[in-house]
């Protein structure tokens, strides 16, 4: 299986606004958000990826094929703090491996300080960051709440 994750490109911003529309279907299921009159979910944030400096939009292909996306964030202002924003594998490609790629990918592209938060609802997304970071850190991770968030935080450094 040949897993590629690449910054996707300005001229791309239709391809990860269809996809975003698939993950936030398949959210309703944690966060019950109704489509618009259009019958579209909308991503109010999807400009700032390619207008905002700190913002990143990445695309995940399988053998070619379309298979996700992730969005990351920098976030803070005296240490930059990596953030994953929205990161969605299709279901015909989950527990093939491609998450894993892609969050270690993530993590190896911008290294230092990261955050990534679930919602309390999203146990099966706690499941696979809490896995997946455990792995990635080998165990070298603090998990967190805060008042501004329900749910868990994964904190940690990745290597340079």
């Amino acid at each position: 299986m040949d897993i590629v994750v690449s910054k996707a490109a300005v001229e791309q911003k239709s391809v990860v606004r269809n996809l975003l529309e698939l993950y936030k279907y398949d959210f309703t299921e944690f966060d019950p958000e109704d489509v618009n009159e259009h019958g579209l979910f909308e991503y109010p944030y999807l400009d700032h990826y390619w207008t905002e400096e700190g913002r990143h939009a990445f695309l995940v292909h399988v053998d070619g094929k379309l298979a996700g996306l992730a969005l990351i964030r920098e976030l803070g202002s005296d240490e930059r703090v990596n953030s994953v924003a929205e990161f969605f594998v299709m279901k015909k490609y989950r527990r093939h491996g491609v998450g894993r790629e892609m969050a270690f990918a993530l993590f190896n592209r911008f290294p230092g300080q990261w955050e990534v938060a679930q919602m309390e609802e999203n146990v099966p997304a706690q499941m696979f960051w809490k896995r997946i970071i455990d792995e990635y850190t080998k165990g070298s991770y603090e998990e967190i709440t805060r008042d501004d968030w329900e749910g868990p935080i994964q904190t940690f450094r990745s290597a340079p």
